[in-house]
This record gives structure tokens, sequence and C-alpha cells, in this order.
């Protein structure tokens, strides 16, 4: 809970929103236009407390509401919501990066090797992959030649 409280403190600090509209800002810039009920679903909030957070955020300038088809309504974020976004990715990550950096480097691979098999856990617990990385860099995700052990189970899952 502490390493939890870390980054979620340093990714909201950085973003100057609650934990939910920190989520709802990296989820909106990997995946612009999205309605609020499925906003709302990946990140774990009911239809009108997702209503109330995009409200929130729309009024700081960082997501705005577009019309579509219908009653439907798209949630983007604007050019300072992807700015916040940018920032508490990184302020998360920063202190991620801290904390293992303090481990020795047999440690560090130890470490990656069991995060793998717990995030595969998790996936199977929770069973959708929106709500395991809602506050994941989405890129980093497949840099390096590394996949991400969340995404890898979801393709199993379809697979089989």
């Amino acid at each position: 809970m502490a390493v939890t409280d870390l980054i979620v403190a340093g990714a909201t600090s950085a973003a100057g929103t609650s934990s939910s509209g920190a989520a709802a800002l990296v989820v909106l810039c990997a995946d612009p236009g999205i309605g609020v009920t499925e906003l709302g679903k990946r990140i774990g909030l009911t239809q009108s407390a997702a209503v109330r957070m995009v409200e929130t955020l729309e009024q700081r300038g960082l997501v705005e509401r577009r019309p579509t088809a219908g009653r439907s309504v798209a949630v983007h974020p604007t050019d300072d919501g992807r700015a916040a976004s940018d920032a508490l990715l990184g302020a998360r990550g920063g202190r991620l990066t801290a904390l293992v950096e303090a481990l020795p480097a047999a440690d560090r691979e130890t470490l990656a090797a069991l995060l793998d098999r717990l995030l595969t856990a998790v996936y199977a617990e929770v069973g959708s992959s929106e709500r395991v990385c809602r506050l994941c860099d989405r890129p980093a995700c497949t840099d390096g030649g590394r996949i991400c052990p969340v995404g890898q189970a979801e393709r199993d899952r379809a697979d089989g």
C-alpha cells in the first residue's frame, strides 16, 4: 500500500487531479473519443460518478466533450489534458524507478519476473486490461522488446 500511495500521490499531484481523474486522462490520451460510460467502466466508476469527474476535468480545461451521432458524447483530452497526462506518467514512472533502483541488479531481475507473474494473476482476477492498466504508460509496455504481461494474458484469453 505504501508503494501505491507514493505512486498515486506523485501522479495526482503532477496532474492536479484525483486518482480517478488522473486515470481518466491516461485512458483518454490512449483512446480519445470514448464515451463517459465507457470511461467510467475502464477506471472503475459508476456512470454518475464518471459524469461528475468528466465535468470537473472539463471545468479545469483538461478534457472536452464533443457530440456524436444520436445522444452520445465523446470525451477528448485537450492539449492541457495531454500535458497533464504526460506529467503524471512521468511522476509515476520517476517514483517507481527510484524505488526499484534501490535494489541490486539481480534483485531487479527477480522482481521483474515476479511482477510478470503477479500481473498475469491480477488480470485473471480482474478480467480487464483497461482496469488493471488504467495508470499505465501504454507505449512503454512494448518498448525494448518487452511485452506487457497483462496484454499477453489478454491475448491468450482471446485466443483460447
